[in-house]
């Protein structure tokens, strides 16, 4: 009987022991408390003192800060602590925060909340990754680095990024990225063993200025880095612009690139040409940047998430181009939550839907863009054809040297023509692992115009001089088809390897084509006499390239940080033009392989000094040639706001965009492979030399920059003096040679800008003082001015946030740009009877236009509507009216030269409206 009460002894012993101990060391989640409580009478603090005694809870909070009224609440049902706590601090003006330790926080709101702990471990290293808040996309290029330390990194292409010699696994992290809120990150112990993902918020989400007026990063940062700049294109779209919000237009209001062409979305960086910019859309080379006659960039900033742009110095991986270098990511697409956006705008109207996989590694893209021009005519339309094809409302004006006015014009049919344009983005990403990314990516653009007619000028009746000729008759038939644009597509696998190690494998597809066949026919009939003329050009341009790219970083230690990859880049170009239907000026059909290794080095020796050094080696195979390109680029942090900078590098290309000048029909281009014969290798050397004072609120800064170009090809319809026929007094008749020319040049320049950034007004000056001079010695007895040289260049951004409206102006004014002027012409009848004109040209590019002006502005407001917001917004450009000459046409008239100058667009307002969900 004694044994038997002592084992029921033990039992019972053992039983409060197992229930004690479950009770003491029980780690239940704080999401897995569920309460149910009456409290009724009880004050707020006197319930949250019985939820911590209760539910073992630690609360922290200022008794000052809580309003200790009684109440009279009941959860007869089971709620969670966070409902529970929601309904207690309901119009409180507090928020809470509730820790995995049970723990938790109260404070109000506008005051951080945070954990703290203790720190467990110290001087160690660690990876993560930077998303949107929102949609949880990763974020490229963004600034991560410990407070009060020097301690810093960035993230690379895929959000990663890895910071060494952290102080402790409760430090507090600093991200930055343009167009985001600056956010504090905490570290945690806890946080570390799951690995770090900070999310950040997008400026357009947070319309309370009070809160975060000392946190907004704005649409564009130019301080880091040598002649570097970011652009964030979400905030775009409070700039004025001809349609809608347009990245290379607004990219072109930056110092050091011009803004005055108006006719083109191509960026003249320092001097350099738009062929001269190496553009990347996710890995593919995207040449051709223009929609609509260049008045609408080729891409849809509703498909683009990041834009890094470096005019001059740039780094070794980049290769195969002059000037500059402009790279885009495309947008992968919302992992939280199927989202999207509609908009229409005075010519285009665009859409585009993000959704994830059901299981949240991967998402798709799809965006549109597409002009209804072809359906509806809108006044912005017509102002752009106007310029190109209405020449019936031109103003001749009175010419330069032996030129003189007319007021009459060939009587005209009007034409419609039948024009559209449209590009399609689509991109699909996938995390098979938590490491790697794979990711698809495609891109479609073009434009298409049918300029075809017919005329007849008998149905004017007897015009009595219309025609050339005083009582002639004449018609014409004329089929003129355009097409253009760019395909490309590209498969990207990411990976990270460790915490040190990463890389980023691309195979490309790059295809460029150009399509132009214009013939006519004329008849004409003077009394008893008929007259067939039948003349044209078929143009064919296409370019394609597949590239293979890897690029690897390898973080050695916090002063180094190795880059190093290969290229293999195989192309095809094929140019074809025929004149007059029978005589092949050009039949080019060219191959080339560029192969090329890299290797460079991001080095802190010391604090405060950053060097990059680097080289490229490349192998042309056309030329069977090695190139090699030295680079360096370095900056200085003087003193704690004051940072000096430079660079220095030789850069080859290996495909060039070649002019076609024709002063009486302006320009066209194409694209050729460099070869030894027409068009060399382009060279340039960069010399680079700034510096850069940054406070909070404002940043100045200042660049020179020189650039040696070799290798530079024109292809030019010039007039040549050469025996054929007496013309009028005995003199010799010129006739018309095409052929290319080469030549070199330089470019020139210092360039200032001054941003403000903080507070409701924000914005910029910049200010390009600049010389661009060409040697073509077959062209030109002497150098020239380049027809894109302009000596000034002054611009203004503005940007005003009121509520929910925002309020931008932008101005911009230079001198103007240089041109070719006949000297002389005259008109001669040949034996057919028909006439032909010749004009006798002047001195290479020796006149210049007048100067640019225009002012632009704009206003959107946010309209929140449910789960979506709107933005209606009106842009009107050219506010002032202000008349720009874009070029001058020459005509003989008599043995006259009757200058027109042909003028870009005057005032054109814009509405615009944009939902997204």
């Amino acid at each position: 009987m004694i044994k038997r009460k002592s084992l029921w002894r033990c039992i019972l012993i053992l039983s409060i022991i197992q229930l004690s101990s479950s009770s003491i060391f029980s780690q239940e989640k704080p999401s897995e408390i569920l309460i149910s409580e009456d409290y009724m009478g009880k004050s707020i603090i006197g319930i949250l003192k019985n939820l911590s005694i209760k539910y073992g809870l630690r609360m922290e909070y200022d008794k000052s800060d809580i309003d200790n009224k009684m109440l009279s609440v009941q959860f007869y049902k089971e709620l969670a602590l966070d409902e529970v706590l929601e309904k207690l601090l309901a119009g409180q003006d507090l928020h809470f925060m509730i820790t995995s330790d049970k723990k938790v926080i109260i404070k109000p709101i506008g005051e951080e909340l945070r954990a703290v702990y203790e720190p467990t471990q110290f001087d160690f290293s660690f990876t993560g990754k930077i998303v949107d808040f929102e949609s949880g996309e990763t974020l490229p290029y963004a600034n991560v680095y410990v407070k009060s330390t020097k301690t810093g990194a960035t993230s690379n292409i895929d959000g990663y990024f890895t910071l060494l010699n952290v102080p402790s696994d409760t430090s507090t992290l600093v991200v930055q990225y343009i167009g985001y809120l600056k956010e504090e990150f905490h570290l945690s112990p806890e946080m570390l063993e799951k690995g770090v993902k900070i999310g950040i918020q997008a400026i357009g989400t947070q319309l309370d200025e009070v809160i975060i007026s000392d946190k907004k990063e704005h649409m564009m940062k130019a301080s880091e880095g040598v002649s570097m700049v970011k652009v964030s294109p979400a905030q775009l779209s409070s700039l004025p612009s001809l349609g809608e919000k347009d990245i290379f237009r607004s990219l072109q209001l930056l110092p050091g690139i011009s803004g005055t062409n108006e006719t083109s979305s191509g960026l003249y960086v320092r001097g350099g040409t738009p062929d001269q910019n190496l553009v990347l859309l996710d890995g593919f080379t995207v040449y051709h940047v223009d929609h609509f006659y260049g008045f609408f960039s080729a891409f849809n900033a509703n498909a683009i998430k990041d834009v890094q742009l470096y005019k001059g110095g740039f780094e070794a991986k980049y290769g195969g181009r002059l000037s500059s270098v402009v790279e885009l990511t495309g947008k992968s697409g919302n992992t939280n939550k199927v989202s999207g956006n509609v908009g229409l705008s005075a010519v285009t109207g665009n859409a585009s839907i993000e959704v994830p996989f059901a299981d949240g590694d991967g998402t798709f893209l799809f965006a549109g863009r597409r002009s209804y021009t072809d359906i509806i005519q809108s006044g912005l339309y017509d102002d752009i054809f106007t310029i190109f094809n209405g020449e019936e409302e031109e103003a001749p004006q009175v010419a330069g040297p032996g030129g003189r006015g007319v007021q009459g014009r060939f009587a005209q049919q009007q034409v419609e023509p039948a024009f559209f344009f449209y590009d399609l983005n689509t991109k699909l990403s996938y995390r098979p692992s938590s490491k790697d990314i794979v990711s698809l990516s495609f891109y479609n653009g073009g434009d298409n115009l049918d300029q075809s007619n017919e005329f007849d000028s008998s149905i004017f009746g007897n015009t009595g001089g219309a025609g050339p000729v005083g009582g002639a008759q004449f018609a014409n038939s004329t089929t003129d088809l355009t097409e253009w644009g760019n395909w490309g597509s590209s498969i990207k696998w990411g990976r990270q390897w460790n915490d040190r190690f990463f890389s980023n494998t691309v195979l490309a597809y790059s295809n460029y084509f150009s399509e132009r066949d214009r013939f006519s026919e004329v008849e004409r009939t003077r009394e008893d006499s008929t007259f067939v003329t039948r003349n044209g050009t078929i143009q064919d341009n296409d370019l394609k390239d597949v590239t293979l790219r890897i690029d690897n970083e390898y973080l050695i230690n916090e002063k180094h940080q190795l880059e190093f990859g290969t290229q293999i880049t195989s192309s095809k170009s094929d140019f074809l033009r025929v004149l007059n239907d029978t005589t092949v000026q050009q039949d080019r059909k060219d191959k080339g392989l560029v192969s090329a290794l890299y290797v460079q080095d991001k080095w802190k020796p010391v604090p405060g000094l950053s060097i990059n050094p680097g080289i490229r080696l490349s192998h042309y195979d056309v030329t069977n040639k090695f190139y090699i390109e030295p680079r360096l680029s370095g900056s200085y942090q003087l003193i704690e706001k004051l940072k000096l900078k430079g660079a220095w590098g030789i850069y080859y290309q290996f495909v060039n965009r070649i002019i076609q000048e024709d002063i009486t029909q302006g320009s066209r281009d194409f694209w050729l492979l460099s070869n030894e014969d027409t068009n060399p290798v382009g060279k340039a050397i960069h010399y680079i030399a700034g510096a850069s004072y940054e406070t909070n609120g404002f940043l100045f800064d200042v660049e020179a920059y020189h650039k040696d170009m070799t290798g530079l090809t024109e292809f030019t319809e010039r007039i040549t003096r050469r025996p054929g026929p007496p013309g009028p007094g005995g003199g010799q008749v010129s006739t018309q040679d095409s052929d290319f020319f080469q030549g070199d040049g330089y470019a020139r320049g210092v360039e200032f800008l001054a941003q403000k950034k903080f507070g409701k007004m924000t914005g910029w000056v910049g200010y390009t003082l600049g010389e661009v001079v060409y040697d073509f010695p077959e062209i030109s007895e002497r150098p020239f001015k380049a027809l894109h040289d302009q000596t000034h260049e002054f611009k203004v951004v503005n940007s005003m946030r009121l509520g929910a409206w925002t309020l931008a102006a932008t101005y911009i004014y230079a001198t103007g740009k240089p041109y070719t002027a006949p000297v002389g012409g005259y008109e001669l009848t040949l034996l057919d009877g028909t006439q032909n004109s010749y004009i006798s040209i002047g001195e290479k590019n020796a006149l210049r236009l007048p100067s640019y002006s225009r002012v632009d502005v704009s206003a959107t407001v946010n309209i929140p509507m449910g789960n979506s917001q709107a933005e209606l917004g009106l842009s009107i450009f050219n506010l002032l009216n202000h008349n720009n000459i874009w070029y001058k046409t020459f005509e003989v008239e008599e043995d006259d030269v009757v200058t027109t100058d042909v003028t870009t667009i005057g005032f054109t307002p814009n509405l615009f409206l944009n939902i997204k969900f």
